[in-house]
């Protein structure tokens, strides 16, 4: 063998290669890829499982229950992490790959990255077709691994050993672009997995990446601070991209200098805490009454590391149509949306310089007082709401005053699909930033458990994953409750049973519609008179966690500081109201039947009708 080169199957070199890749965090040198989630099947198991089991101190190999939900934690890890470091997540050939198409959904449409590694059939077709193999009568190239084109920023299948030694380092560069940043697919095929090649050493050489911040163009910031001088009554948007961006410290004292208030998209709730002076609250149809108020008055609206979401624009009718957006973005794609101003750039990059090119520029005075004074009205709208009362079953904003109020400052609040979204990102008050993930970017049922052992694993013990959920995500995707378990990884889990899908339904009914398959007690059963309910405690108990059942509000305090206080995952049951919410935010763009024998859908449909004709057009 020539001393330049080492002998080694492709599965062991892909190994050798990302044990090797470094990254700095706050000047610190730590792997770039800190761990790997595996279930093992044919497909990995024999010859990618054999090359990580060699190197479980670089790489540790983590056993989860299910591919989705791995790769789920795999994203919740690399929220925490401020997408400085990445998991990675592998699976079998077939169903097991199938099943990540959904988490590579989540991590694309927040961009966030993790690498998926697949098993696929065999380059050479000998053996076809084998073992869970999908066969395309037209194309035999076609494989279920091609299902990941959709859903990843990055895609390759290796047929041939040294296809690694280009395809790595661009699938890594791909992840930690802030303009491209998501999920990377690399697909092995069984036969090529197995293969010998003569590797260049040079290849395995440590190297450290670093995470690039481009700076905007100055005739952008030139153009966007001509419009911000000529606003009377601006506002900005902060978004998830300022706080990948380290850039939240930096936008807040910009908010402040120049007299700006300051609302946050779902993805940037948490860069501020909930008192800061220049905070109104989240924005669009799961924001605050402040916010809406300030969106709907604005002339200018500066948007910083957003895409903005229906969720966040309220279908794009919450801002005066002959307002003003700067769009400052690390991608140019978000950046030109809804006729903006671009500004394309890292986010604090970004600020940094448009604070310098403004001068002595600020806001009228009255524009931040009279936001803190709708702001100081909203808070008290929440205070009232989650008030505890006499009633039979707490809300959700009961729920969660009372949860919110025994977690500590440094816990993070975990939450994704469903009713409880919308209520804490209005009723959730940020003790310290970066303390909050709400997965709504893909709103995917079954993030909340798997997500929040993602971030246990990144924040090693330094606070405790909180996450709330409803019944219907629990039962969607609970078995990671036994993988923190058995890892060691605690969790406070708290589950609101509100009998079925309670938001789902709300919209059905406030649409028009009668309930229908929503609630428990909507669905069609053999026997309405003998519905079981599940008993969560029992279930949580089965797989190896602490849990308790709560009747009341004083019932949930007293288990929270109980669940601080334990020394492994912990499941809190309480059951909550499906028909009472916060209310507040914006309307929202929904399919509406244009007919109906049902007046109510007619009547929803005149109101669909009214509300549209308020929308921004993106021309």
């Amino acid at each position: 063998m020539d001393s330049k080169t080492v002998r080694l199957t492709m599965a062991q070199a892909l190994v050798r290669y990302l044990c090797a890749q470094k990254t700095r965090i706050d000047g610190e040198t730590v792997p770039l890829f800190a761990g790997v989630f595996g279930i093992f099947g044919h497909g990995n198991v024999t010859c990618l499982a054999e090359a990580l089991e060699r190197v479980q101190d670089q790489l540790p190999t983590w056993r989860g229950q299910n591919e989705q939900s791995m790769a789920l934690a795999a994203i919740g890890y690399a929220k925490s992490k401020k997408r400085r470091q990445i998991m990675i997540a592998t699976s079998s050939v077939g169903p097991g790959a199938t099943n990540m198409v959904t988490a590579a959904g989540v991590a694309h449409a927040n961009r966030l990255p993790v690498l998926l590694i697949s098993g696929d059939t065999y380059v050479n077709r000998l053996p076809d077709p084998v073992l869970q193999q999908v066969e395309h009568f037209g194309d035999p190239t076609l494989t279920v691994n091609d299902s990941f084109k959709a859903v990843t920023r990055y895609w390759d299948r290796i047929v041939h050993p040294a296809q690694i030694i280009q395809s790595l380092p661009q699938a890594i560069a791909t992840m930690l672009d802030p303009a491209d940043c998501g999920p990377a697919f690399i697909g092995l095929p069984q036969d090529t997995q197995e293969l010998a090649y003569d590797y260049p050493e040079e290849f395995f050489e440590e190297k450290i990446w670093t995470i690039p911040r481009p700076r905007p163009s100055v005739d952008q910031v030139a153009e966007a601070v001509e419009i911000l001088k000529s606003a009377k009554n601006p506002l900005i948007i902060s978004g998830g991209g300022v706080r990948y961006s380290g850039a939240e410290e930096a936008v807040a004292a910009f908010a402040k200098k120049r007299g700006i208030p300051m609302a946050e998209s779902i993805a940037g709730k948490g860069a501020v805490c909930h008192d800061h002076p220049v905070y109104v609250g989240a924005m669009g149809i799961e924001g605050s009454e402040a916010a809406r108020k300030l969106s709907e008055s604005a002339d200018v609206i500066v948007a910083i590391g957003t895409r903005m979401q229906d969720f966040t624009t309220g279908s794009w009718t919450t801002f005066p149509k002959d307002a003003k957006f700067i769009n400052i973005n690390a991608a140019r794609f978000d950046s030109l949306k809804h006729r903006a101003t671009p500004v394309v750039g890292d986010a604090l990059e970004c600020i940094i310089e448009l604070d310098a090119a403004l001068g002595a520029w600020t806001a009228p005075a009255a524009r931040m007082v009279q936001a803190q004074a709708w702001y100081k009205e909203w808070n008290e709208l929440l205070d009232e709401g989650q008030a505890p009362t006499n009633q039979a079953v707490p809300s959700y904003a009961q729920v969660i005053a009372v949860v919110n109020k025994v977690a500590r400052p440094d816990d993070v609040l975990i939450t994704a699909a469903g009713g409880l979204p919308g209520e804490t990102i209005k009723n959730w008050r940020c003790k310290s930033p970066h303390t909050f993930d709400c997965e709504f970017g893909f709103s995917c049922m079954g993030y909340e458990i798997a997500g929040a052992w993602g971030h246990a694993m990144a924040m090693g013990g330094k606070g405790t994953p909180i996450v709330m959920l409803g019944d219907g995500s629990y039962m969607m995707m609970n078995s990671d409750i036994h993988s923190s378990v058995i890892a060691g990884h605690k969790m406070i889990v708290v589950v609101c049973d509100n009998g079925g899908f309670g938001v789902i339904n709300r919209l059905q009914t406030g649409m028009g519609g009668a309930g229908f398959n929503n609630l428990l007690k909507d669905s069609r059963v053999l026997d309405p008179t003998n519905v079981r309910h599940v008993d969560f405690v029992k279930h949580a108990e089965a797989m190896g966690a602490y849990a308790r059942q709560c009747d009341s509000l004083a019932d949930l305090e007293a288990a929270m500081e109980w669940a601080q206080t334990t020394d492994a995952t912990t499941v809190i049951c309480i059951n909550s109201d499906a028909y009472t919410w916060t209310p507040g935010g914006a309307d929202w763009y929904v399919g509406v039947p244009e007919v109906s024998p049902r007046a109510s859908v007619n009547e929803a449909r005149k109101g669909q009708e009214e509300f549209r004709k308020k929308q921004r057009h993106g021309v």
